[in-house]
């Protein structure tokens, strides 16, 4: 039984690493149907804050570095761009560039930075998102703001109808998984 252990402990990291489960979800980002839930925001652990206080990061070159990975294909469980990312793989990779380690599962971003109003986001804060299971109010998937004028819009890796790291309007299928945003960057 030791010896699975190992074999355990890397299937449960895997299973976190970006949604509650490995199902694949139609996403139709141009649906008008939009619906406001309430649901408790469940914690992963208590653990401690990775961001104690924010960072002294621009938040110009922060997005802009997260763009360069727009067409990245998705790839669950990955934070190597050149196999593929998904979501938190993906965050993982734009803070390592800036010398930042970051949680690796998006449920480890539940409890981290400062949360902070849908109406006062901006570029560079962090978007959090149920899985597909939106009752849970588990956090199982993310992106990073790009824009906040008409609509916001952010930039994450998604494995459902488009594929691998896009931007998206905060919209439709968003909008009805919504869990918050937080801010980490000064």
């Amino acid at each position: 039984m030791i010896k699975f252990l190992p074999v355990l402990i890397f299937f449960s990291i895997l299973q976190s690493s970006c949604s509650s489960s490995k199902k694949t979800v139609k996403i139709n980002s141009d649906s008008t149907t939009e619906s406001s839930k309430t649901f408790p925001v469940r914690s992963a652990t208590k653990r401690a804050k990775t961001f104690s206080t924010l960072l002294k990061i621009d938040r110009k070159d922060f997005v802009a570095y997260s763009k360069k990975f727009l067409g990245t294909p998705y790839k669950y469980g990955s934070a190597i761009p050149e196999n593929g990312l998904d979501c938190s793989g993906f965050i993982t990779v734009v803070f390592n560039h800036f010398n930042v380690k970051a949680p690796r599962s998006s449920i480890n971003f539940t409890d981290e930075g400062t949360e902070v109003d849908i109406k006062n986001a901006k570029p560079g804060d962090i978007i959090l998102f149920t899985g597909s299971d939106n009752e849970s109010g588990i956090v199982g998937h993310m992106g990073i703001i790009t824009a906040v004028e008409d609509n916001i819009q952010f930039i994450h890796s998604t494995s459902g109808k488009n594929v691998g790291v896009i931007i998206n309007n905060f919209s439709g299928y968003y909008k009805t998984h919504f869990v918050k945003v937080i801010r980490i960057l000064e």
